[in-house]
């Protein structure tokens, strides 16, 4: 399978925080992705991009937080994450680039 340019809209990057490393020692990898993405497009774009099997979609939604930007009351962007679960003998090193 080629990736298409709309797979790399869906996602945006890997998400590398303290609780994404403790999903991926159970198989999950963590990423951001478009507001407006669904699951089984983030199902897609993950198989494609990285030649893996996709057991499970899992996405949240985070507010973002009222911030003081130069003095001025400003709000950050709101950021979906999926939560994606891997196969059983199936990796993606997020470390390394795309």
């Amino acid at each position: 399978m080629s990736a298409k340019p709309e797979h790399y809209d869906v996602i945006r990057k890997p998400v590398i925080t303290e609780k994404a490393t403790m999903a991926s020692e159970n198989g999950a990898v963590v990423f951001e992705v478009a507001m407006d993405s669904n699951k089984p497009q983030i199902k897609e774009a993950v198989e494609a991009l990285f030649g893996v099997k996709v057991k499970a979609v899992n996405t949240t939604i985070t507010k973002g937080k009222q911030k003081r930007f130069r003095g001025v009351q400003g709000r950050r962007n709101d950021v979906k994450k999926a939560y994606v679960t891997l196969e059983e003998g199936n990796t993606i090193d997020v470390t390394t680039g795309l």
